[in-house]
């Protein structure tokens, strides 16, 4: 048997065991000093290079928390609570890694040091260690969830619009919601956006956008290479004409008789305030019924909306008329003047189709919006109150050059107009009883 001079010689024996007649190059002696053999020690407590730092015996002595080094990539970790196990540290690709090889004394020190050495050879060799795992694909509802949560924090509406969201896909995309993302397709898109696109257009584009979001996510996250809401356009579609309209309304003459109907009605007296403040105010149905006492300065007789409650995200000071300043003391008599003005009967926000349904049932052929916006500016037009301040009135937005010049919130003029409107409804409340 020859053996090459070489560092990385291996001795099956202890030297001490050696006979070396069995040799016939006793060079090999000469290396074993070399590589820090001594007589009676064994190639368990040496490796390539150096001799090893730990030893059972150091191991079972180790108590306190640390890494103890074994050779230059192998560490024996001791955690807090006392537990051993085997840590390789290595540089893969530039970036350091540290692989867990067992727990001691599961995994032994030979052992340990075997599997070391077997990843110290594939890192040299360029041959991969870690095996990436894959992330499971998720199903489409899955990814719902996510989507929402993401998009949460963004959403003026909050609950509501999550609400919606969850609402609209479960009830019209329930075909897709429990296939994982990667297997839908676009005749599985087409087929649920056909059955809405001339029936409920409206709700039919609502839930292809959704869709898309949903799917766009899956896409940015590798589980798929396209959208395929991306290839589906109007010409895959049967034609449809979208319904366009405005709210039912009624002429502003019959504001007065409306409130004087609701004031009648069996409806909750909170849902019977909060209508009329609505009308009063010119503001949107759920600015009112989220109005929370925090926001009303009674000695400035002013409402103060913060910008993320308003639909163009700025703030907006409403001016309070002496009729809108006694309902608040009337709902101040029945809730008290801490937290919401207007709550449900459960002491919660009041739903959105609280006040609509009061009106519904009530006869009154119009929706509260239109009541209380619609009429409130063809008034102003009648009248002839400047556009600037209704628009204000409304707050809305000024568009191209009275945006650019016009840095007033003429909240002056906007007291005048509000007590004005309010002293109108009065008395035609009064001319219909």
């Amino acid at each position: 048997m020859k053996f090459v001079n070489s560092a990385a010689f291996y001795f099956p024996l202890p030297v001490c065991q050696i006979n070396f007649k069995n040799f016939e190059n006793f060079s090999c002696i000469m290396w074993g000093k070399m590589l820090g053999y001594r007589l009676g020690d064994s190639l368990s407590n040496t490796f390539r290079g150096g001799i090893m730092g730990l030893t059972k015996l150091k191991i079972e002595k180790l108590a306190k928390r640390g890494m103890y080094r074994d050779d230059r990539t192998l560490y024996m970790c001791v955690s807090p609570r006392g537990s051993k196990s085997w840590i390789q540290r290595l540089v893969i690709k530039g970036r350091r890694r540290d692989l867990g090889l067992g727990p001691w004394p599961i995994v032994s020190i030979e052992e340990a040091r075997e599997k070391a050495f077997d990843n110290r050879r594939k890192v040299h060799r360029g041959e991969p260690i870690l095996k990436e795992k894959k992330e499971e694909v998720p199903t489409f509802s899955e990814l719902l969830e996510e989507v929402i949560k993401i998009n949460r924090p963004t959403w003026k509406n909050g609950g509501n619009t999550e609400k919606h969201w969850r609402a609209c896909l479960e009830q019209h995309a329930k075909g897709i919601m429990h296939k994982q993302v990667d297997a839908i397709s676009s005749n599985d898109v087409l087929g649920i956006v056909e059955k809405l696109w001339t029936t409920k257009h409206e709700m039919g584009q609502k839930v292809k956008r959704r869709i898309g979001a949903v799917l766009e996510r899956a896409k940015t996250k590798g589980f798929r290479s396209d959208n395929p809401v991306d290839s589906i356009s109007t010409r895959h579609l049967p034609n449809a004409t979208k319904l366009k309209g405005h709210f039912k309304t009624i002429p502003y003459d019959q504001v007065g008789a409306a409130i004087q109907t609701i004031r009648d009605s069996t409806a909750f007296i909170s849902t019977k305030l909060a209508f009329e403040f609505l009308i009063l105010t010119a503001t949107r149905s759920q600015e009112v019924r989220k109005a929370d006492w925090s926001e009303i300065d009674m000695e400035k007789k002013q409402w103060h909306l913060p910008g993320p409650r308003t639909k163009t995200g700025e703030s907006l000071c409403i001016p309070l008329s002496s009729r809108a300043l006694a309902i608040l003391n009337e709902a101040k008599e029945h809730f008290g003047d801490t937290g919401l003005i207007f709550p449900a009967k459960r002491g919660s926000v009041m739903s959105d189709a609280t006040i609509s349904k009061a009106v519904k049932d009530n006869g009154i052929p119009a929706v509260p919006h239109a009541i209380s916006r619609a009429c409130f500016k063809t008034w102003c037009e009648e009248k002839g109150i400047a556009r600037a301040v209704s628009e204000a009135a409304l707050g809305h937005k000024l568009q191209g050059l009275d945006a650019a010049y016009l840095r007033s919130d003429l909240l002056e003029q906007r007291k005048e107009v509000m007590q004005a409107w309010a002293d109108y409804l009065q008395h035609e409340t009064e001319q219909g009883n």
